[in-house]
């Protein structure tokens, strides 16, 4: 198979979806892969380094689009590449759909095979190819609302860890998942004050016992989580339901019981963000002010890491590219269940439940649109 590689094109995004090390286990697997001119440079991997790994180095994404069986990306394809985009083409990449009508009906028109890292599951119930992304994304929250917090940047002038006789920064964490868990470790080897809200009595269960008294854990209800963000300097929005649209559980009314200069980082901003005030920004331009609270809602918040953001992802999402590769899609889906539930958009029909329901439109399950 011809697997191409295009320069991602969104606002600071330099991440790639393949580093040298993936193009020479496909290409000693048989299979051909084109790299876009310079893809890999802002983050260290240089086209000689691809060229000598067995890639071919191609100068535009439309060529790329032309040739290849398979798109590999990272993030989601903009406007002008969906329109690249064929009948029966594979592309393999974020999309979340749910918030996003436009990539959903550009993808849905261009009749490609669309496969969606972050509705791929594993016997573990998790997200195998979210989840470095929200590792990553995860930590940079903290590092992100610390910066925010700076008086300079619109914040209240709080440090996050405090110093020795004055109180460290209180640190709000909705929900316990992996986006959470790692904003919180973060937040604690800060020094922070950290309370993490989750509904799951077994997830705080387990955070209680990793983190013992250093964290605070909270079931979470309208009243608690009102609580918890009065008193907050930092609120993290780390809310996940896969390929839906993230509930909206921060409203306006409660940003007028929050203290000046607080800050509110939306994590879950990709599937629409989890406050009602979330808007996405860009690292250009991260954060805005809504009622005096600081909002930081970056949309492709691992691509400010791009060098480790890019091998935390192409370690997890190979292996799916070889079974891609080499099985052709249909078979490896088959094969697969679990790389079934990646599979979002099929040569015109929705087959994610979640985002019919978001936008509307008839669902046709996986294995439906595969035995069509």
């Amino acid at each position: 198979m011809i697997i191409g590689v295009p320069k991602e094109i969104k606002n600071h995004e330099y991440r790639i979806g393949m580093t040298p090390a993936g193009v020479r286990e496909l290409v000693g697997q048989g299979h051909a892969v084109l790299i876009q001119q310079d893809g890999g440079t802002a983050i260290g991997l240089t086209d000689e380094q691809y060229s000598a790994a067995g890639a071919e180095i191609v100068a535009s994404a439309p060529e790329i689009f032309e040739r290849a069986g398979m798109i590999i990306k990272v993030k989601e394809p903009q406007p002008e590449e969906c329109r690249m985009l064929r009948d029966g083409q594979i592309l393999f990449t974020y999309l979340h759909l749910a918030p996003d009508p436009q990539q959903t009906e550009l993808l849905v028109e261009s009749r490609a095979i669309a496969i969606a890292y972050e509705t791929v599951t594993d016997d573990r119930g998790g997200l195998p190819l979210l989840a470095p992304m929200s590792e990553v994304a995860g930590r940079m929250s903290i590092q992100a609302g610390a910066h925010a917090l700076e008086k300079a940047q619109g914040g209240n002038g709080t440090l996050l860890g405090g110093v020795p006789g004055v109180a460290p920064a209180k640190v709000v964490v909705i929900g316990g998942g992996v986006v959470g868990t790692h904003a919180a470790r973060m937040a604690i080897g800060q020094g922070a004050e950290v309370t993490v809200l989750d509904r799951s009595l077994a997830r705080l269960k387990e955070l209680d016992n990793l983190y013992g008294p250093a964290m605070k854990t909270l079931y979470s209800t309208a009243d608690a989580l009102e609580s918890c963000v009065s008193e907050a300097d930092l609120v993290i929005g780390a809310v996940l339901i896969p390929g839906a649209a993230a509930p909206k559980l921060v409203t306006r009314e409660m940003l007028k019981l929050m203290r000046p200069g607080a800050v509110m980082v939306d994590v879950a901003i990709d599937q629409g963000g989890c406050f009602e005030t979330s808007k996405a920004t860009t690292h250009q331009a991260p954060t805005y002010e809504v009622d005096g609270i600081v909002h930081y809602c970056v949309a492709n918040m691992p691509g400010g890491v791009a060098r480790t953001s890019t091998f935390a992802l192409t370690n997890a999402t190979l292996p799916y590219v070889i079974a891609l590769a080499s099985k052709g899609y249909q078979q490896a889906l088959q094969d697969d269940s679990h790389l079934r539930n990646g599979l979002n958009v099929h040569r015109g029909r929705i087959t994610c439940e979640a985002v019919a329901q978001a936008l509307g439109y008839d669902h046709l399950s996986a294995s439906e649109a595969l035995s069509a």
